[in-house]
């Protein structure tokens, strides 16, 4: 999924990528990168950040 699908989607999780060091999320480049691909450039533990996403979403929608 796109950065910035997800950010849009969910803006709760652009917390997440800012403590995971993505500010990305929120730029321009957002909308042609996916998460993987954002984690990767960034040096990023991609299980980590999703784990922390999904526990983020999971708690807003309870």
């Amino acid at each position: 999924m796109l950065l910035g699908d997800v950010v849009s989607k969910h803006p709760e999780s652009a917390q997440i990528f800012m403590e995971h060091g993505l500010p990305c999320a929120m730029c321009g480049m957002a909308f042609h990168e996916t998460v993987e691909q954002g984690a990767e450039a960034h040096g990023i533990n991609l299980k980590k950040l999703l784990d922390d996403l999904n526990k983020k979403l999971s708690d807003t929608t309870t």
